[in-house]
């Protein structure tokens, strides 16, 4: 079934900007362009992303890219980056064919610049995890997450647990401008996953990581937990470079694991049918676990740290756990590999909670939402 096409009238587009290289791995890229971009994009839009050093990508259709360089988090650097990035977008769009800005994320240069290239039009900010994370860690972010709270007419937050982490932060918000819109998965997953494949042999439990390996995923707090677990495979699917990085911790615990690539999505869902469980070990709050939904829509189960974020989109249609303590680890991935008719029951409860989440359900909300200002 082919989602619902938003068809924009004359002055309707939204205008938006993701402070990252065309082609940067991570959740909150796959749901940027998936809403933006494409043939037939479900929020008909002006989407901008950074141009990448080196040779000029694909792009998918409706992408922009603006080359400007100096990105940076902070001090008279920022200010310029800024001001560089507002004087490529007012050369780049043309203000009457703007309705309304999707501000993403509170925090880094494209969401100033955009708000300076365009001050008339309305404004609806989404939160994002890495906002929340960087607004905590570096004094002038946290300034810009509140001020473009207060410039905001609407603040889209995916999950309960963002919103209080937001509020914690800038306390002042005023709280009818918080909109609860959870983001979603590609309908076409729903509607046809990957056929999962027959197992010959169930003695080992084959366990995906899939994901950036940064501080916050806590992966290398898995692979010292697995590397005391017998009966465990290991593949990760991330960017090469951080894999190369997290080398020296396989080799000193002993682990094997497979690498399989930073993967495509329809990869990655191939991947996601091949294995058994999928591990979540995050250290911090996620904006919505975009990766265990579409993993779950694919017959996956998913075991996930319980944290703000992962606990309130999965609850009990995954296994939670606790990644830091080997033998808690090991005793509920034993479960999985032994208890008759637990996998089997979790990937039933997993695609359940997977179809909650339809992207063509997210882009309405938005573009209703955007209609309430326009």
């Amino acid at each position: 079934m082919t989602p619902p096409v938003v068809r924009p009238a004359a002055g309707s587009l939204a205008a938006t900007f993701l402070d990252l290289p065309a082609r940067s791995p991570g959740g909150s890229v796959e749901l940027f362009l998936d809403l933006y971009t494409g043939h037939r994009p479900l929020i008909p839009a002006r989407a901008f992303m950074l141009a990448p050093t080196g040779p000029r990508p694909t792009l998918p259709p409706g992408l922009d890219l603006l080359a400007v360089s100096g990105k940076c988090l902070g001090g008279v650097g920022f200010s310029r980056y800024v001001g560089a990035l507002r004087r490529a977008l007012v050369t780049a769009i043309s203000p009457g064919q703007i309705g309304v800005l999707h501000l993403q994320h509170l925090t880094f240069g494209a969401t100033p610049a955009l708000l300076r290239a365009l001050p008339a039009h309305p404004r609806i900010a989404l939160v994002h995890g890495t906002d929340l994370i960087f607004a905590e860690a570096h004094r002038e972010q946290l300034q810009v997450l509140r001020e473009t709270a207060r410039a905001a007419d609407a603040i889209v937050v995916p999950t309960s647990a963002m919103a209080d982490h937001l509020l914690k932060l800038a306390p002042r918000v005023d709280r009818r401008k918080l909109v609860r819109i959870p983001w979603g998965i590609p309908d076409r997953l729903l509607t046809g996953p990957p056929t999962r494949p027959a197992r010959t042999s169930t003695s080992q439990l084959r366990v995906l990581y899939a994901g950036r390996l940064t501080a916050e995923k806590g992966v290398e707090r898995l692979v010292a937990s697995l590397a005391h677990i017998p009966g465990v495979e290991l593949s990760i699917a991330a960017p090469r470079a951080q894999f190369h990085a997290l080398a020296p911790l396989l080799q000193r615990t002993g682990l094997r694991a497979q690498y399989l690539g930073w993967l495509r999505r329809p990869q990655l869902w191939k991947a996601f049918a091949e294995h058994d469980v999928l591990a979540i070990p995050s250290t911090t709050l996620e904006a919505m676990g975009l990766v265990a939904l579409e993993a779950q829509a694919c017959g996956l189960p998913v075991m996930y740290q319980p944290v703000p974020g992962l606990s309130e989109v999965l609850a009990t249609s995954g296994v939670s756990t606790d990644f830091t303590h080997p033998a808690t680890l090991g005793r509920d991935l034993d479960r999985l590999r032994t208890a008759a008719g637990l996998l089997p029951a979790l990937r039933q409860a997993g695609y359940a909670n997977a179809a909650c989440y339809p992207l063509s359900a997210t882009a309405q909300a938005l573009v209703d939402l955007g209609r309430q200002f326009t």
